[in-house]
């Protein structure tokens, strides 16, 4: 069933445009979209590659602002989640990403349109811990429902 809060036009114009940027950073930088490693990258002493990477965060970060902006009411928040709860999130993910060696990005946009299987597995494991992390969530912890 389609979620009546997504419209299909909406959700396949950001599609294109995540595979539309993913193609022009590897066609014109040589360079895999994986966002956990560009930011990485940054944070590393002795990086040799720091502008485009700081351009690309940069970017992600404009448009998203942008967005906001433009539509603040799609960022509308869904129950109420602690900042710890959130932060504890964001480090197991951040967690995640390193003991993956790449992150949803990298693998599951790029190391899929690759067909490579390192990518297949990771997105896997990915998409399914995500999947029992929401049951678990919302059905076995009594948590928020959108």
């Amino acid at each position: 069933m389609i979620s009546p809060h997504v419209a299909p036009a909406s959700a396949l114009a950001g599609g294109v445009l995540l595979g539309l940027s993913a193609s022009l950073l590897l066609l014109l930088n040589g360079r895999i979209a994986g966002i956990s490693g560009i930011f990485g990258g940054l944070l590393l002493p002795g990086t040799t590659d720091r502008p485009w990477r700081a351009w690309f965060v940069a970017g992600l970060l404009l448009a998203g602002l942008a967005f906001v902006w433009l539509r603040p009411e799609a960022f509308a928040t869904v129950g109420d989640i602690p900042l710890t709860t959130a932060a504890l999130a964001g480090l197991l993910v951040g967690f995640g990403t390193r003991t993956g060696s790449g992150c949803t990005s990298g693998h599951g946009i790029c190391g899929l349109a690759r067909l490579s299987r390192r990518s297949v597995a990771a997105t896997l494991t990915f998409m399914s811990t995500g999947a029992a992390t929401v049951f678990v969530m919302r059905h076995l912890l009594g948590g928020s429902h959108p």
